[in-house]
C-alpha cells in the first residue's frame, strides 16, 4: 500500500474530491466537524460505557469515551506523521499532516454503532436470534432469499456487531448512489474499519467490519485506496487492515483500559492504593519514583492518581507510535500481525495485561456493572421480541400500532422480511439507554404520559 494514494480526501459517493464550498477546513476536518454535530453523536452522551450513567459522581459514558479517544487518537497520528514525513520526501507532506485529524474523526464515530446498555446490548441482540426468540426466523429468511444470501444475513445478524454498524450508520445513506446524510472520506471510513472481512470469515468471534448490506461501499473505498484485497470470492471478502485503523484500535483500548482504572477508583471500586499500583506498574523503578515525586506539594490523592493516569497514556501513546513506525512496511504490506499494544515494551504489555485481568475481576463484574447488563438484557430482549413480532406480523391491529411508534427514517416497512428485521435493529441500536428504558416501560403498560 503507498501513502498517496490511501491519504484521500474522496467522498463516498462523489466523484470529485473537493468542497464545493470554498474555505480553509480540510476535508477531514469536516468529517470531524460534521460528526461532532450529528445527533447519533449526541446521542452517545445518554449511553452506557461500562457504568451506570451518572448519578452524584460523573463517570464515562460514550461520548466521553469518544471525545477522550478522539484526542489520543490525534496525538498517535501527529506523532507518526512527524516520522513519516521525514521518512518520506517524496510524499507530499501535507497528506502526512492529515493524519491527526483523519485519526481523531474515525475515533469520534468508533462507536456510533453501539446499541444501548454498552456491550451487553451487542450481546442481547447475537443471541436473542441465535438462541433465544428470534431463532426461528433464520427459517422464514431462507424462504425469500438464496441459501447463501441467506447464510450472510443470518451471520450478520447473530454476530451483530457495533462496529459494523457504525460502518452501516455512516454509509448506509449512499445507498442508490445518492447525496446526503454523512458523506465521509474514503480515508475516515477506512481508519473505524478495524475488522476488515465480512461476518462469514469472523470465525465466531462476533467481530466483523460490515454488514453484506455494506459490503460493496467498503470494497469500492478499499479499491480507491488500494487497500491489499487478501480474499474475495464474492461472498466472502477480507483485506489487509488499514494502516491508520491501528492507531484507533490503539487510542480506544489505551482509553477503556485506562479510564476505567479510573472510574472504579472514583466510584470505591477499587482503592487508591489499588489504582496506585496498577497505574505505576507500567513504569521501570527510576521511572516510578519520579512520577511519584513529581509534584511533592500535591497531596490529594485525587490529584496524584489523574497525574499518573496522564504519564500511562501518554507512556503508552508513544510506544505505539514506535511500534507502528518500526513496522511500517510490515503494515504497509498487509502482514502486520496483532494490535499495536500488543508490540510495546514487555513491562508496559504485561501492566496493561494486568490491567484488563483486574478489570475483569473486580470492575467488570461489580455488582454495578452487572445490574446494568442484566437490565439491559431484558430491555432489549423485550423490544427485540415485541417489533420482530410486529414486522413478521405488520397486518395485526397491535403489530400496526407499534410499527407506527417508528420513526420514517427507518425503512420498517421494506418488502422483505430481511429488510424490515434490519430496520428494527437500526431502530433499536439507535435508542439511547434512557430511551430504551422508557419505550420499554410505556409498551408494557408501566408508565403513561403525563401519568
Amino acid at each position: 500500500m503507498e501513502w498517496a494514494r490511501l491519504i484521500s480526501s474522496k467522498r463516498l459517493g462523489r466523484h470529485d474530491s473537493t468542497s464545493e464550498f470554498a474555505e480553509y477546513r480540510s476535508e477531514f476536518q469536516r468529517d470531524y466537524d460534521r460528526l461532532i454535530f450529528s445527533a447519533p453523536f449526541r446521542r452517545l452522551q445518554n449511553k452506557t460505557q461500562v457504568f451506570p450513567l451518572p448519578g452524584s459522581i460523573f463517570v464515562h459514558n460514550r461520548l466521553t469515551h469518544s471525545l477522550e479517544v478522539a484526542s489520543v487518537g490525534r496525538s498517535l497520528g501527529n506523532d507518526a506523521a512527524r516520522i513519516l514525513s521525514q521518512r518520506h520526501p517524496e510524499v507530499n507532506p501535507q497528506l502526512f499532516s492529515q493524519l491527526g485529524t483523519i485519526v481523531s474523526a474515525a475515533c469520534l464515530a468508533h462507536d456510533l454503532g453501539n446499541p444501548p446498555f454498552g456491550h451487553s446490548g451487542e450481546k442481547a441482540i447475537a443471541t436473542f436470534f441465535s438462541e433465544g426468540k428470534g431463532a426461528p426466523l433464520q427459517q422464514k429468511i431462507m424462504d425469500e432469499l438464496s441459501p447463501a444470501m441467506a447464510e450472510i444475513i443470518w451471520q450478520d445478524i447473530i454476530h451483530y456487531d457495533g462496529n459494523a454498524n457504525a460502518f452501516r450508520l455512516l454509509t448506509h445513506q449512499y445507498e442508490g448512489r445518492r447525496e446526503g446524510g454523512y458523506m465521509m472520506t474514503c480515508s475516515t471510513l477506512a481508519s473505524i474499519v478495524k475488522y476488515p472481512y465480512s461476518s462469514l470469515l469472523c470465525g465466531g468471534k462476533s467481530k466483523f467490519g460490515f454488514f453484506q448490506s455494506e459490503m460493496p461501499f467498503f470494497r469500492e473505498i478499499a479499491d480507491h485506496l488500494g487497500i491489499i484485497c487478501k480474499e474475495d470470492d464474492g461472498l466472502r471478502i477480507r483485506y489487509a487492515r488499514y494502516p491508520l485503523a491501528y492507531f484507533v484500535e490503539a487510542a480506544d483500548d489505551i482509553c477503556y483500559e485506562i479510564m476505567d482504572i479510573e472510574d472504579a477508583y472514583k466510584l470505591h471500586i477499587i482503592t487508591a492504593d489499588q489504582t496506585r499500583e496498577l497505574l505505576l506498574n507500567f513504569f521501570e523503578p527510576e521511572q516510578r519514583t519520579a512520577i511519584e515525586h513529581a509534584y511533592p506539594n500535591v497531596s490529594d490523592p485525587n490529584e496524584r492518581i489523574i497525574y499518573m493516569r496522564s504519564c500511562v497514556i501518554n507512556a503508552i501513546e508513544q510506544e505505539c507510535v514506535r511500534v507502528f513506525t518500526d513496522n511500517e512496511q510490515q503494515i504497509l504490506r498487509g502482514e502486520f500481525e496483532g494490535s499495536l499494544i500488543r508490540h510495546i515494551t514487555p513491562r508496559m504489555r504485561d501492566a496493561f495485561a494486568h490491567c484488563a485481568e483486574f478489570a475483569a475481576e473486580h470492575i467488570y463484574s461489580s455488582r454495578e456493572v452487572l445490574d446494568v447488563e442484566l437490565a439491559g438484557y431484558k430491555i432489549i430482549n423485550t423490544l427485540l421480541e415485541l417489533f420482530t413480532d410486529a414486522v413478521v406480523h405488520p397486518d395485526q391491529a397491535y403489530s400496526k400500532r407499534l410499527i407506527e411508534r417508528v420513526s420514517s427514517q427507518y425503512q420498517i416497512n421494506a418488502p422483505t422480511l430481511h429488510g424490515r428485521l434490519i430496520a428494527v435493529l437500526d431502530y433499536i441500536t439507535g435508542m439511547t439507554d434512557v430511551y430504551a428504558l422508557d419505550l420499554y416501560r410505556k409498551i408494557n403498560g408501566m408508565s403513561l404520559p403525563n401519568i
